[in-house]
């Protein structure tokens, strides 16, 4: 356990999943400044943690201090990269706040440093992108490997960049996302990720009992979704959906784990595989979005969560065929957050907040694995 304060600093902080993983760690905070521009996010990260004794909007106005952090946390928008997204990458004004954090790495320079973005990043532009950033953050070593030739701007920095999935790692939400760990030059920089868990926690797990009915689709909704099935399947697009009983036999297979409960009643959603559907049962969620699409595949996740976005386009299937999207409190509990983080801003706020965040057990593991004694 680490008795002493840690030097702390977030840019991008959002709704604080660094500092809901300190606290899980029980390591106190010298906290020198959070730095967030939302808003809401401001109002729900003061609403659960105080508000810090320096609390700037934009990175670009935020002070720089002069004693180096102990931990330094960034995570700067993923828009840019997302292949979700338009990735507009370095030319997107988001895509260039990565060095806005290379700069405070290399005036501070912080004991340790994490940086998390989207998957996609690996990807953009070929990789060359992610290349870049490697060189500039990377002037010792990578994943162990020595620079001899490092870049001339580079942070002499020892770092170690993954892909970290949320359901590899407790948490029941397929969401892969890239982490890199900087370690200084003069500190123990022998680091290793964490291996893949087994997910004892499913979805079943996070899902609320009693709901507000305004969650559940509409009629309007189930008529647009639903019932024009004969319509979709006429012009090859769409999704549509029918309740089916399963076989006793199919019904004595499912396995009961963690609370999850087995459900005599599946629904089948059209989808572009080679059967042209997937099932969907209680335990399972269902991805609503582009429901015109004729080549959209994967939108049921298996007794997890997809990866949540910021409008929170999943729901999950209750009483054998009524859908409703998850609440934001499932939507937090998918990101590993505890019952006890306080929701005080609108749903749609909420959605986005939880959509933005990181899964708190991936930075947990991370952190317990940095020497900070």
């Amino acid at each position: 356990m680490i008795k002493r304060k840690i030097k702390t600093g977030s840019d991008f902080s959002g709704v604080g999943a660094f500092d809901q993983a300190l606290n899980r760690l029980k390591i106190k905070q010298d906290k020198k400044f959070a730095c967030d521009m939302d808003k809401f996010a401001r109002i729900s990260y003061i609403a659960n943690y105080g508000e810090p004794d320096y609390f700037p909007e934009n990175v670009y106005d935020r002070e720089i201090p002069k004693d180096p952090l102990d931990i330094y946390m960034t995570s700067p928008p993923c828009q840019a990269f997302s292949i979700a997204g338009k990735r507009g990458g370095e030319n997107d004004k988001r895509g260039i706040l990565f060095y806005n954090s290379h700069e405070f790495i290399r005036i501070n320079g912080p004991r340790y440093f994490i940086f998390e973005n989207v998957t996609g990043l690996l990807s953009h532009d070929n990789g060359r992108t992610f290349g870049k950033w490697v060189e500039l953050l990377g002037g010792k070593s990578v994943n162990g490997t020595p620079v001899f030739f490092p870049h001339e701007e580079s942070v002499p920095y020892h770092i170690y960049y993954f892909q970290m999935n949320a359901k590899e790692h407790g948490v029941p939400q397929n969401r892969p996302r890239v982490f890199v760990v900087g370690i200084r030059d003069d500190s123990d920089n022998d680091f290793r990720f964490p291996k893949p868990e087994q997910l004892v926690k499913k979805l079943r797990d996070c899902v609320e009992e009693k709901v507000d009915k305004k969650y559940f689709l509409s009629q309007k909704a189930i008529d647009g979704y639903l019932h024009h099935k004969k319509k979709h399947d006429s012009l090859g697009n769409g999704f549509g959906f029918s309740p089916k009983k399963l076989s006793d036999d199919y019904v004595n297979s499912i396995t009961t784990n963690s609370g999850s409960r087995s459900t005599d009643n599946f629904l089948l959603i059209k989808s572009n595989t080679k059967k042209g559907y997937e099932k969907l049962t209680e335990n399972d969620s269902l991805n609503l979005s582009v429901p015109e699409s004729k080549t959209r595949r994967g939108r049921v996740g298996k007794e997890i969560a997809q990866t949540l976005d910021t409008s929170c386009n999943q729901g999950v299937m209750v009483d054998g065929s009524k859908i409703r999207k998850f609440t934001p409190r499932e939507c937090f509990r998918f990101m590993d957050f505890p019952d006890g983080y306080k929701i005080v801003v609108s749903d749609r706020q909420a959605y986005k907040q939880a959509g933005n965040s990181i899964p708190v057990r991936c930075l947990v593991k991370i952190i317990e694995r940095l020497n900070l004694k």
